[in-house]
C-alpha cells in the first residue's frame, strides 16, 4: 500500500517541516518551490498546500487523488474553483495571515498621502526643498472599511489609536469591536459621502467585480482618499483614473490593479496624488509560519480525525 502524500509547493524551513512531520510521520511529504520538485507528485497527492497555476498541466482534478487544497493566499479567485467543487475537493484559504502586514500597509498609505511623504520622496530625488502645501492630518477623521474581516478588524483597531470614527461594511451587517457603525453592502452609497478615507479589503467575487466605478467616486468627498488592497478588478480602473484626474477625490493608495504588473503606459504611474505598491501589502517575514501554524496544522489534525478543516474553509457559492 502506497503512503499518503502531502505536497507543499513552497520552500519551508526545517522547523516548520518538522512540525508537519510530527503530525503525519507516516506520510510522504514533498516540499519545494521549483516545479521540478513536485510536478510528478501532483496527481497522487492527497493534500496540496500552495496551488500553482502550472499544476493544471500535470493534473486532471476530477481524476486526481486530491482531497484538500490549502491555498497560500487569502484570495482564492485564481483557483479553478468550479473543477475543485465538482471533484468535492475541500479548499481552505490563508485568510488571517495578512492582517498585521496589510493593516500596516493601509496606514502607511493613509499617512503617506496625508502627510505627502510620497511627494517629499520625489522632491528629495531632485534636491528640492518645498512645503508642497501639506496641511492635513488623520486624527479625528472618518474611515470607511469596505469588507470588515480580519484585515478590517486590525485596521479599525489601529484607527482608534488616531481617534478616528470607523464605519464598516460586511455581508452580515453584524457589529464588530472598534467599528463605530456597521452597515450591509446595500448601504455602500450611504457611507461613501461620510468618509475621509475609503479602504477596500474585499475578496474578488462576481458580486464585488467592478463594485467601485464612476458613481462611487462621485459620491466620495473631494478631500477623501481611496485605498485598495483587495483585488484590482473590484475597481473600474479607467473610472478611478478619471476621478483622480478631475479631482473628484484627493488621491489613492493602490496595491492591486486590473492588470498586474501595472502596464507601463498606465497614467497612474505619473500621478502626483497616487502611491503605488506592487501587490506586496501582505508580505511579511512571518508568512509561512502563520500559514502552517495558525491554519494548516490545526486543520490537518481535524482532517486526520475524519472531520472537515474548520479554519478558512471556502464556501464555493460565495467564492471565498
Amino acid at each position: 500500500m502506497s503512503k499518503r502524500k502531502l505536497l507543499i509547493s513552497h520552500k519551508l524551513d526545517d522547523a516548520l517541516l518538522g512540525k508537519i512531520k510530527e503530525v503525519i510521520p507516516d506520510w510522504t511529504i514533498i516540499a519545494g518551490s521549483d516545479s521540478s520538485q513536485w510536478k510528478q507528485h501532483v496527481a497522487d497527492a492527497e493534500i496540496i498546500a500552495g496551488w500553482k497555476k502550472e499544476m493544471e498541466e500535470f493534473i486532471s482534478i476530477n481524476d486526481a487523488n486530491l482531497q484538500w487544497l490549502q491555498a497560500w493566499s487569502a484570495g482564492v479567485n485564481s483557483l479553478p474553483l468550479a473543477h475543485l467543487q465538482a471533484a468535492n475537493v475541500q479548499v481552505t484559504s490563508a485568510n488571517g495571515v495578512h492582517a498585521y502586514p496589510i493593516s500596516e500597509t493601509i496606514f502607511a498609505l493613509m499617512l503617506g498621502l496625508t502627510r505627502k511623504i510620497h511627494t517629499y520622496v520625489r522632491q528629495q530625488l531632485n534636491h528640492t526643498w518645498h512645503h508642497a502645501n501639506m496641511n492635513q492630518e488623520i486624527h479625528g477623521k472618518t474611515v470607511g472599511i469596505i469588507g470588515v474581516g480580519n484585515i478590517g478588524y486590525e485596521t479599525a483597531k489601529l484607527a482608534k489609536a488616531f481617534g478616528m470614527t470607523v464605519l464598516g461594511i460586511r455581508n452580515s451587517g453584524q457589529p464588530e469591536e472598534f467599528v463605530d457603525e456597521m452597515y450591509s453592502p446595500s448601504d455602500l452609497h450611504t457611507i461613501l459621502p461620510l468618509c475621509d478615507f475609503v479602504i477596500v479589503t474585499l475578496p474578488l467575487t462576481p458580486k464585488t467585480m467592478g463594485l467601485f466605478g464612476k458613481k462611487e467616486f462621485q459620491l466620495m468627498k473631494p478631500s477623501s482618499f481611496f485605498i485598495n488592497i483587495g483585488r484590482g478588478p473590484i475597481v473600474v480602473e479607467n473610472e478611478l483614473i478619471e476621478a483622480l484626474q478631475e479631482k473628484q477625490i484627493a488621491g489613492a493608495g493602490l496595491d492591486v490593479f486590473e492588470i498586474e504588473p501595472l502596464p507601463q503606459q498606465s497614467p497612474l504611474w505619473e500621478m502626483e496624488n497616487v502611491i503605488i505598491t506592487p501587490h506586496t501589502s501582505g508580505s511579511t517575514e512571518h508568512y509561512n509560519k502563520r500559514v502552517i501554524e495558525d491554519i494548516f496544522l490545526p486543520n490537518l489534525r481535524r482532517y486526520l480525525d475524519g472531520q472537515k478543516p474548520s479554519i478558512n474553509l471556502v464556501d464555493f457559492e460565495k467564492g471565498y
